[in-house]
Formats: C-alpha cells, sequence, structure tokens
C-alpha cells in the first residue's frame, strides 16, 4: 500500500513513533551498546557480554526485563538501574535513527500533497523527544507537528486527538491514524477517526 491507495479526503495524518516511523529496537540497541561501555568501566564487566544479553533478553523477553535479567545472570548491582534510566531518557547515540524507507516514502508524499503530519506519542516526554531529535528526517522536521500524551493523558485516552482537532479546526473524517498497536485502535476509534496499520505500508 501506498499514498495514492489512500482516500484523498484525508487532511492529515498521525502516527506514533516506536515501530511506525521507525524500528524502536535500534534506539535501544545503542543505548544497551553505551550502558554496557558504562558498566564495563565501572565494574570490568565485559561490555560486549552486557550488551548481548541485553539484547537477547530483549528479544526473548521484552524491555521490561532487561535489567532484571543483568543483575539475575552477571550480578550487576541494582544501583545501576537508575543509570540505565537515565541513560534511556539522555543517549548521545553513536548512529542517526532511520525512518522505515516505506514510511519515509509516505511522509514525503503527504507533504508534497500539502497535507498535514502529527506525531502523537505516548511514554516519557523527555526520552521520545531525543528519539526525535537524532532522528534522521530528510529536510522533513519542518513540517511535523509533535503532541506527546505526557502532557494530557496517554493513549488509548483521546484527549490529546481531540485537543489536535480543536487546535488545527479539523473534522474527524478528515484524518487518519497509522498505527500498530491496541492502544492506537482503541484511541482511533474512541476518536472516531479512521485507522490503518502499519503494516499496511511496511
Amino acid at each position: 500500500m501506498n499514498y495514492t491507495d489512500i482516500d484523498s479526503r484525508k487532511q492529515a495524518f498521525i502516527f506514533e513513533l516506536d515501530d511506525v516511523l521507525y524500528p524502536e529496537k535500534d534506539y535501544l540497541y545503542q543505548v544497551y551498546y553505551l550502558f554496557g561501555g558504562l558498566l564495563e568501566y565501572t565494574t570490568l564487566i565485559d561490555a560486549k557480554q552486557t550488551t548481548d544479553l541485553m539484547i537477547d533478553t530483549y528479544i526473548t523477553a521484552g524491555k521490561e526485563l532487561v535489567f532484571d535479567n543483568l543483575k539475575a545472570k552477571l550480578q550487576v548491582d541494582e544501583k545501576y538501574r537508575a543509570g540505565l534510566r537515565d541513560l534511556m531518557i539522555t543517549a548521545r547515540l553513536p548512529l542517526k535513527l532511520l525512518l522505515y524507507q516505506n514510511m519515509l516514502n509516505l511522509l514525503q508524499d503527504i507533504v508534497v500533497d500539502r497535507k498535514k503530519i502529527f506525531i502523537v506519542t505516548n511514554g516519557n516526554r523527555e526520552m521520545q523527544l531525543n528519539k526525535i531529535k537524532q532522528t534522521e528526517w530528510h529536510g522533513l522536521e519542518q513540517y511535523l507537528t509533535v503532541y506527546f500524551t505526557d502532557e494530557f493523558k496517554p493513549k488509548p485516552e483521546s484527549d490529546v486527538i481531540d485537543l489536535l482537532i480543536k487546535d488545527y479546526n479539523l473534522q474527524r473524517r478528515e484524518i487518519l491514524m497509522i498505527e500498530n498497536s491496541e492502544t492506537d485502535r482503541i484511541c482511533a476509534e474512541a476518536s472516531g477517526i479512521d485507522y490503518l496499520n502499519v503494516n499496511n505500508f511496511l
């Protein structure tokens, strides 16, 4: 699916950030790499061993259990949990985050057609902003309007969508959300707007 397949009456497009515009693992893996290096400096635990374990845990058990597994398998002290949390928010990445190619194409087509692009993202505001700042937007950043649900109520609550509609004088039928989660689908339905799963484009 591409831009020309979308109802031409749509005037505004809403995207989540993680795993919609770019693969979230691209951010997490770089943070794990940085944390492994910091941990090696202070504890002498091999950085590669730490990074590999963190990535493996993410793949097999999810990001919420990454530090718990470090504690269990490498005896990493609990005091370093806060360090990982802080690094997650403030990390200066070795490499820029790259958009999915098909999503880059979609964003560019929307801009050429002079329609509106919104990023409405859940999660820690500082962390999400850090990701946005370190993404290679190919000049698209000037066309993006970002809403952090941290400042309102997280999705699936529809408050932020209602505000966006009011701010930009939009009709609900003019909006399309590109989503990749049950949370976003519920939010779109509660807001009375149409949605498509990102996998239609990838």
